[in-house]
């Protein structure tokens, strides 16, 4: 679900003149706004009670005490972030620091990723996925990895899908692609060259092309056509791509899952089928 501000600043365009104004305050203020009654807000942006409400129940919200209490844990969680944030790992960390910091940092990461997924894109994702002919997969580094577990997740439902490891030919297999086929692109920091030069290939022959990534402006945002958010919260250790590695894998999981239960069934027995037995050993051959 989308945060409240998230909301709120998403709706603006479809906002009255006096709803706005209300809106802009609550953005501009939004912790001390939340310490204001109804008639108070309404009194400092120069609106009435019933706009304030109006504006709260057009963002999804029953009223501003509903609107007012999930605003108020936002900015708490937000602050609390902050802090922690600045929390860097530090040399003189010990390994309960790391662990700590680590742990809390990949929490932090499925939260705030959780936050950005749009759920209608999400579904046209699925809708994508189940009717291409071919699942295309790009990704160079860390977010390779991330792109090879989708890979496997398709393979054991049987949904044909590419992926390979040496760019040149991830760029043969963007050039041989089509209108039918279906380019997911896994990409961190949205600016790798050696992507971007594969979805131009793509957009070239009229592929559709979905992108994991993080929700900042890019060449890999504006080549894409739909966009599944990752976090963006790398910090010391971005070499070792930590939070983002798992913000891609939850959208991964997501996406897999989603894509499976819009074919419960199939999907239920092909599960079934790819699951593997370990093979008995010798010796359990060996009566007792």
């Amino acid at each position: 679900m989308k945060s409240a501000l998230l909301r709120l600043r998403e709706s603006q365009d479809a906002m009255s003149a006096t709803e706005r104004s209300v809106s802009d305050y609550l953005l501009s203020h939004q912790g001390e706004a939340m310490d204001l009654s109804i008639h108070q807000l309404a009194e400092k942006t120069f609106a009435s009670p019933s706009t304030v409400i109006r504006m709260c129940q057009r963002i999804g919200f029953a009223g501003y005490k509903e609107f007012r209490q999930a605003v108020t844990c936002e900015v708490a969680v937000r602050r609390l972030n902050q802090q922690e944030e600045r929390k860097e790992i530090t040399q003189s960390d010990s390994l309960d620091d790391i662990v700590d910091k680590v742990t809390y940092k990949n929490i932090m990461s499925l939260e705030d990723t959780k936050n950005l997924i749009d759920t209608d894109t999400l579904q046209t994702c699925v809708s994508l996925l189940k009717e291409c002919r071919t699942v295309l997969l790009f990704g160079l580094g860390a977010s390779l990895g991330a792109a090879r577990d989708l890979n496997l997740k398709l393979l054991r439902l049987n949904k044909p899908s590419q992926i390979n490891d040496d760019w040149h030919v991830q760029m043969l297999q963007a050039k041989n692609a089509s209108k039918e086929d279906l380019a997911i692109v896994v990409s961190y920091s949205g600016e790798t060259v050696e992507v971007i030069e594969c979805m131009k290939a793509l957009r070239e022959k009229g592929t559709p092309i979905i992108a994991i990534t993080r929700r900042v402006s890019s060449p890999v945002v504006e080549l894409s056509d739909f966009r599944l958010y990752t976090t963006d919260n790398e910090a010391t250790f971005r070499s070792g791509a930590m939070s983002s590695r798992i913000s891609q894998l939850n959208i991964i999981d997501i996406l897999f899952t989603a894509f499976a239960n819009s074919e419960y069934e199939y999907c239920i027995d092909q599960l079934s089928k790819t699951h593997f037995v370990k093979p008995a050993t010798a010796h359990s051959l060996e009566p007792a």
